[in-house]
């Protein structure tokens, strides 16, 4: 048949085309039937000639050479009244190659995911934007693979796909505008898994910009700054861990939290070789929880990931997407849950990624008295963009659905509510109702916890938040944050303040160590003693600790027994558990050659023993919620440096914990009991296997009745020297009075311990106290 002239085009839309400034690029390239026949045109800027060869009707292939129209747009006519299937050749300096039409797909973005993303409510967003494989079987020839590209740029002039598909030249794969949404796509043939790519947008302002995609599953290993194609094929196999997880309530279960760094816990593992070194690790610690430190694509790591540039990518530097999921997976298995450090408050600066994306400040605020973040150097979000905050809250469930998460660690909760944060007068405008809260933010917090915790049960979500802000815990109903915890940021100050005296001081500041209970269930806590803390010039943990070596490391045991046993969860920096010498620095590793010290072994072996106890002891973390959990036996007594308490709750016996952190024992010190019996010391930090001195109760104490401190009961105890020692009572039937030895007189064994752990009365061994000075028994 005689084909047709080929369908003509307005000049001026070629032009744009070649330009890269036509919205719609479909509708001039690719397949278009009209009058009998199918007019093609292919965008090869840099072809000597092109070809297109289809399928016939009737069976076989036909080619027709196409002639340059303008600006490196080819077009023919093929004599067919129905699109066939077709492949264009395309010839470059004597070298041809055959290669399927992008432009001939539909979009592969229906109605409602354009619908909901203009509304800001595509809660699944990664689905639609991004990079993603498709698998197509059906379309006249062959099944067909390829990429779709899809990005979120609405005042662009024009966006590409540069690629090695395209020898990174954007100009021949300009994207199509879907409707009014912003959304950018196109549908790349033959390209797959691994590809590296980049948006070139054309912005506003008309300066050409090459972008990483917003929502890359994958990116190159910095300083490389492409994004990569993944399709996961990962197959997990934490099925019974998440069903188990739906059912918890993390408030009134054990959480003991370990903090890490993956680039500095141990220098140069993948993720899979962390998997392999780390679980072990961990699951004989008997930490319930890690919380990682961002693992989403960063360029700096000295930022310690608090800069991100691709938000849907896990950190390149250790692996792929799926070597992520195998280290959260095995992680599960294990049944240790997994906490991710999320930053949603501030961006980084890097020109190719979400700075200025479409030529105008697009995820960050355009108003530089909210947009910039002066203390950190660092773009904010525009709160206020539906979006934007489509973007983040769809993130926070992209990280909790795709990888299993069990919790968000939310950085900066501050840094985001307050206009004024880091501002000084005449930098920072009220709200609508004249006040220094940011309304968009706070909304956005509201909405990312009210999603996630709907569509994700048993999850939980932490704000880094350090001011009194009402409510950051309390559900979205009722006009709280919706948080699950808050880091108890004051707590910590207060306590490291405290130990920071030299104990003959500590009297003066008692209730630095107190004044925590009087809001502990203000709010749902977590006691962080987070890597803020051993950083820029602060000293490690047993650096804050006066005195010499000896005495250091025994207020570190005590100190953590402490915070163990008082209400809230508690996180640890790694490092911590062995009393990591120095400060950490992301560079190097930590020092584990302290792990064949038998001082630094001792303070891993008490976190091991304190971390069990816990987990089996309910009365420390059934009621974390309910002030009935807890009750003082003496907050007051601040002569000795003695702080002594009550934890109840859950069906197991109540746990009573005294501290003393003077630095001499106290001999048959009157300790109030809840109930008269035989109270096991389950833990004492002062013991021999921890390198203590020695000092204890034999395994076990027998309280009588009569009334101490407020308490039906009372026994005579030892308290060693800079320790902290838990009694859980045992299950037996009461010891009456007039049955009970009296220990009234110090007996002259006072001053021995088991010298056992975790709960030693099962095997008690007697030891001569060691320094400081066991024949010291009081001030």
């Amino acid at each position: 048949m005689t084909s047709p002239a080929p369908l003509t085009i307005d000049r001026s839309e070629l032009e744009l085309l070649a330009d890269g400034r036509h919205g719609s690029p479909h509708s001039v390239l690719g397949p278009h039937p009209h009058d009998g026949g199918v007019t093609v045109r292919v965008l090869k800027p840099l072809a000597a000639q092109v070809v297109v060869r289809y399928v016939e009707p009737a069976g076989g292939t036909t080619e027709v050479e196409l002639v340059h129209e303008h600006g490196g747009i080819w077009v023919g006519v093929l004599p067919v009244a129905d699109v066939p299937d077709y492949r264009v050749l395309v010839t470059y300096d004597g070298h041809t190659l055959q290669l399927d039409d992008p432009y001939r797909f539909l979009p592969t973005l229906g109605e409602l995911d354009l619908h909901l993303v203009n509304e800001g409510r595509h809660e699944r967003l990664w689905d639609v934007l991004g990079a993603h494989v498709h698998h197509y079987e059906g379309l006249g020839g062959p099944p067909v693979t390829g990429t779709s590209f899809a990005v979120w740029a609405p005042h662009a002039q024009g966006v590409r796909v540069k690629a090695a598909f395209n020898h990174w030249d954007g100009r021949e794969h300009p994207m199509r505008q879907l409707g009014t949404s912003g959304v950018w796509e196109l549908f790349v043939p033959e390209v797959g898994s691994g590809t590296q790519y980049k948006f070139v947008v054309l912005g506003a302002d008309g300066e050409w910009r090459e972008k990483a995609d917003p929502l890359a599953f994958h990116a190159e290993e910095p300083p490389k700054t492409s994004s990569v194609v993944f399709e996961s094929g990962y197959a997990w196999g934490d099925a019974a861990w998440m069903e188990d997880r739906r059912a918890k309530q993390p408030i009134a279960a054990p959480m003991s939290v370990y903090e890490l760094h993956l680039g500095s816990w141990r220098r140069g593992r993948s993720y899979r070789e962390l998997a392999d070194e780390l679980v072990p690790y961990l699951a004989d610690l008997g930490f319930t929880h890690v919380e990682l430190m961002p693992v989403m694509q960063h360029p700096y790591g000295g930022s310690w990931g608090y800069h991100v540039t691709s938000y849907f990518a896990p950190d390149a530097r250790y692996g792929t997407p799926d070597d992520f999921r195998y280290l959260v997976d095995q992680l599960h298995q294990a049944g240790i849950g997994v906490i991710l450090d999320w930053v949603p408050g501030h961006f980084a600066t890097d020109p190719w990624a979400l700075v200025r994306f479409d030529g105008t400040p697009l995820y960050e605020d355009p108003n530089p008295q909210r947009g910039w973040h002066k203390e950190w150097g660092s773009h904010i979000f525009n709160f206020g963009r539906r979006e934007v905050r489509n973007f983040l809250v769809a993130n926070a469930i992209y990280w909790l659905e795709e990888f299993h998460a069990d919790g968000l660690r939310v950085d900066g909760v501050a840094s985001m509510l307050y206009l004024d944060y880091a501002r000084g007068p005449g930098e920072w405008t009220p709200n609508v109702h004249g006040g220094r809260e940011n309304l968009e933010a706070v909304g956005f917090l509201q909405e990312m916890n009210a999603t996630a915790y709907k569509r994700v049960p048993g999850i939980v979500t932490i704000a880094e938040e350090s001011t009194s802000w009402p409510g950051v815990t309390r559900p979205t109903a009722y006009d709280g944050l919706g948080f699950g915890f808050k880091w108890n940021m004051g707590w910590m100050h207060d306590t490291l303040g405290y130990l920071h005296y030299d104990p003959v001081h500590r009297s003066w500041h008692h209730h630095d160590m107190t004044f925590a209970l009087t809001y502990a269930w203000s709010e749902n806590y977590v006691l962080p003693l987070s890597h803020d803390e051993v950083v820029h010039g602060k000293g490690s943990l047993i650096r804050k600790m006066p005195g010499d070596r000896w005495r250091q490391l025994a207020t570190l045991r005590a100190y953590f027994a402490y915070m163990w046993a008082h209400p809230g969860k508690q996180l640890l920096f790694m490092g911590g558990e062995f009393a990591q010498e120095s400060e950490w620095a992301e560079s190097r590793e930590l020092d584990w050659w302290l792990l064949d010290n038998p001082d630094h072994r001792g303070v891993h072996d008490l976190v091991r023993d304190l971390n069990r106890a816990y987990a089996a002891t309910p009365a420390l973390w059934a009621l974390d919620a309910d002030p009935a959990g807890f009750s003082w036996i003496d907050a007051d007594d601040a002569h000795h440096n003695v702080y002594s308490f009550i934890r109840r709750g859950g069906d197991g016996p109540d746990l009573v914990c005294v501290a003393n952190f003077s630095a001499v024992p106290h001999g048959d010190f009157p300790l109030g009991f809840p109930s008269a019996g035989v109270w096991e010391e389950v833990v004492n930090t002062d013991a021999d296997v921890y390198t203590g001195s020695g000092v204890g109760n034999f395994g076990a104490v027998t309280a009588i009745e009569g009334e101490a401190s407020g308490q039906p009961a009372h026994a005579m105890v030892v308290l060693p020297p800079l320790a902290t020692v838990w009694f859980r009572k045992r299950e037996e039937s009461p010891v009456l009075a007039e049955e009970s030895p009296v220990l009234a007189e110090e007996s002259p064994e006072a001053t021995k311990t088991t010298g056992g752990a975790l709960n030693p009365a099962t095997s008690p061994v007697t030891t001569e106290a060691k320094e400081p000075g066991a024949e010291s028994v009081s001030d």
